[in-house]
């Protein structure tokens, strides 16, 4: 991961941004309505923790078979996703309320996603958000080795069979925070003097990290044993929830960057990138299925990726409503607006997308 020395154009001579954002902020001023969350998401908020928490209880203190745990351990995922999409995500772009201890609040319930509110502001408030799909900064667009994101990335011959196997891969994605990421990410953030907002000092954050992780392993994997569930059977409901999770967090996420028409775009020598900020969104953000109202309410609006890019100061749960101001602005100023029809659709071009990259080897920077 290279330093972020990257520089957007700063002029936009027919104003695009300047345009949509004042018919954007109209729009709330006419309607007035505050563009943080309201009672939709506080009531979204308690159906996603009751799905992620209650089977977690019933799994403790019930008589039940071993399926049925089973079959609760993938409930806890999927609510594990959707308190991660829903809640900490506006959480942390300081939208879920107009109060900021609430915010901070609600953020924090990444940390039993298994995550860690510093690393993840970093990742993706500043280098995605900022960087968006930009080879070498975007660590969203960054799996190592194993996969090929980006035609400016390294291709390796097994890339050739990326298409398939990465789907498995998708799924150890809040796996990996849980073991390994954090740490890695930590070190590597703090070295570089990375923060969104206040950075804070070495000290607190691997305290930090150290005594949730420590809370995180004894509430999911130490009580569970302690009070009579064979060892093995809380590793297994363990990584089944946790594969869960990350398989729809995986998916969704890639359904926004990775497809088809979204474009990879690359400094030039002077580390100078050819749009401003708010056009450079256009071009490497999609929209999906935002006709679909399940996918809608349960992805928090992830599915709305091109209002949320370039509008992350609002909830999602404005996104349906602004979407047309955003599109038809797009349109007038003939600049893109990425979207596909259903979620369908989207998994077909990401999946098409892969297997281009990982067969054409030439396809490189």
């Amino acid at each position: 991961m290279t330093n972020p020395t990257i520089k957007f154009a700063r002029k936009d001579p027919h104003k695009f941004f300047r345009t949509l954002n004042k018919r954007v902020n109209s729009y709330f001023k006419e309607n007035n309505i505050q563009k943080t969350g309201n009672w939709k998401l506080h009531l979204k908020a308690v159906i996603m923790f009751s799905l992620f928490l209650t089977p977690y209880f019933l799994i403790l203190f019930l008589d039940i078979s071993d399926w049925w745990k089973l079959l609760f351990t993938v409930l806890m995922g999927v609510g594990m996703a959707g308190v991660g999409m829903n809640v900490m995500h506006d959480g942390n772009h300081g939208v879920y309320s107009k109060k900021k201890w609430v915010n901070k609040f609600m953020g924090s319930s990444i940390y039993v996603l298994a995550g860690n509110v510093y690393n993840w502001q970093v990742q993706h408030n500043v280098l995605h958000h900022t960087y968006t799909n930009i080879h070498g900064h975007d660590e969203d667009i960054d799996a190592g080795r194993i996969i090929r994101f980006s035609k400016h990335a390294k291709w390796r011959r097994f890339h050739k069979f990326q298409h398939i196997y990465s789907v498995f891969l998708y799924g150890l994605l809040t796996f990996n925070w849980a073991l390994t990421t954090d740490f890695i990410q930590t070190k590597n953030y703090l070295k570089r003097q990375l923060s969104y907002g206040k950075m804070p000092s070495k000290w607190k954050q691997w305290s930090t990290l150290a005594i949730t992780k420590s809370i995180y392993i004894t509430v999911w994997l130490i009580i569970p044993m302690l009070i009579g569930i064979t060892w093995w059977k809380v590793i297994l409901g363990f990584f089944v929830m946790h594969y869960t999770a990350g398989l729809i967090l995986s998916v969704i996420f890639q359904l926004a960057h990775v497809l088809e028409d979204n474009e990879m775009p690359m400094p030039n020598e002077k580390g100078e990138m050819k749009n401003t900020w708010a056009i450079h969104q256009l071009f490497t953000t999609t929209n999906f299925a935002t006709k679909n109202k399940i996918v809608n309410w349960f992805t928090g609006g992830l599915n709305h990726q091109v209002e949320h890019h370039i509008f992350p100061n609002i909830s999602h749960i404005h996104y349906d409503k602004i979407a047309e101001i955003v599109k038809e602005t797009a349109q007038e100023f003939n600049l893109p607006y990425n979207e596909y029809e259903t979620t369908r659709s989207a998994i077909k071009s990401h999946f098409n997308y892969l297997k281009k990259l990982g067969a054409q080897p030439e396809l490189a920077s």
